[in-house]
């Protein structure tokens, strides 16, 4: 029997008198799946006016939405593939995809190659498509940071054999990121493998040094900046005349459709502030259009979906833990960090709870590299927790 037959098999089959532990969790299938069309959905009424702009007069109005499905269906594929391979197979080779993405994010800085976009060096162009290299490095990350934790489990306590040369790996991604630059993605990579760390059992004192480190880097990269530190400052007083048509001219905009939206929303479809009044609301800023269309409500249940999602992925990595899978544990909770770090960021930016930043919203905002790495995840989730089952049946994975 395939791996794949072996995934579905056993899913609502029942025997005389029992029935039969699925082999995967279905509760997660049920609300990835919803997060997607829901996304789907949203991403199509986010941008349906944009092909009236003068920026994409050239697109139909079922442009973005028909791309973002055709993201979603390579992404699925993606994530069968990755789900077929063995959480074993995906140690071995965490090293080797960890530099592979370091690679790809310093090909992106070469002149010629990698796309410029609104100042910003981020994309390797495919043809028609855009690969970002940072949304393979939140995955790569992630194993690398696992990976790194079990073999360096004798040395978590350690300054020089357990936290320098995390810390070096880090600051490689970091010095590349910040060239392109892309604070956003680094805040959430720097998250994912911190986390684990700290989830590996690093020395506590190691730890709030690291964090102590990385909030004055993060502070010192604000200030050193007159763009960013002039964006800190817009945070602060959105209404100022002076921000509101500069640097928080976004905010501003997602808090007017957050209020417009008011308790049930003003209806699907029925946005007045995706018509070309709030810029990117089919990406980052996808957020206060559900908010304004379907209310607090609406959003509150969306979140819900999210709260869910991260509490299994903590859940599974807990039982791996306790089955002594140390690695498939901490990937499975990595997943779930990286999901609530940067559902917590997007969300925080469009209600003004931090300062603007650009990061999609995971399984719901227009993209394709985050959406295709975005599936890839959860299904190294699902793969751990089909093993986890198959360890409690007594199966080998």
């Amino acid at each position: 029997m395939s791996v794949f037959s072996g995934l579905t098999s056993g899913v609502n089959a029942v025997r005389p008198g029992r029935t039969t532990m699925p082999n995967f969790d279905v509760a997660i299938v049920i609300t990835v799946v919803a997060l997607l069309l829901f996304g789907l959905l949203m991403v199509y009424s986010a941008s349906i006016a944009l092909a009236d702009g003068h920026r994409y007069q050239s697109y139909g109005r079922f442009y973005f939405a028909s791309r973002h499905g055709l993201f979603i269906c390579a992404g699925l594929l993606c994530s069968a593939f990755v789900m077929g391979i063995p959480m074993q197979v995906w140690q071995k080779f965490a090293v080797p995809l960890f530099l592979l993405s370091l690679v790809l994010l310093l090909i992106v800085l070469v002149p010629g190659v990698g796309r410029e976009v609104n100042g910003a060096r981020r994309w390797l162009p495919l043809g028609p498509l855009n690969f970002q290299p940072s949304e393979l490095m939140k995955i790569t990350i992630l194993l690398y940071a696992a990976d790194y934790t079990v073999r360096k489990q004798e040395h978590m306590q350690s300054f020089f054999r357990g936290f320098l040369p995390m810390s070096f790996a880090l600051a490689a991604v970091g010095i590349v990121l910040l060239l392109e630059p892309d604070l956003g993605a680094f805040m959430v990579i720097v998250a994912i493998a911190v986390g684990i760390l700290f989830m590996g059992g690093i020395n506590g004192k190691l730890f709030s040094s690291l964090l102590a480190i990385l909030f004055g880097s993060f502070l010192a990269l604000i200030w050193i900046s007159p763009w960013r530190r002039g964006r800190l400052f817009a945070y602060l007083d959105p209404w100022n005349p002076d921000n509101a048509y500069g640097s928080a001219y976004q905010l501003s905009h997602s808090l007017i459709a957050l209020g417009r939206g008011e308790w049930f929303g003003v209806g699907l479809g029925a946005s007045v502030e995706k018509l070309h009044y709030l810029p990117e609301a089919h990406t980052d800023f996808i957020v206060a259009v559900i908010g304004e269309e379907l209310g607090f409500v609406g959003l509150m249940c969306l979140i819900g979906l999210f709260v869910f999602l991260v509490w299994r992925g903590f859940d599974i990595g807990r039982q791996s833990i306790a089955m002594e899978r140390i690695f498939n544990g901490l990937v499975a909770q990595g997943v779930a960090l990286w999901f609530g770090v940067q559902t917590f960021i997007n969300v925080g930016v469009c209600v003004g709870l931090l300062p603007t930043k650009g990061l999609t919203l995971p399984l719901v905002s227009y993209g394709g590299s985050g959406i295709v790495m975005n599936l890839c995840a959860v299904a190294l989730l699902l793969r751990v927790d089909y093993e986890n089952r198959n360890m409690m049946r007594g199966k080998r994975t």
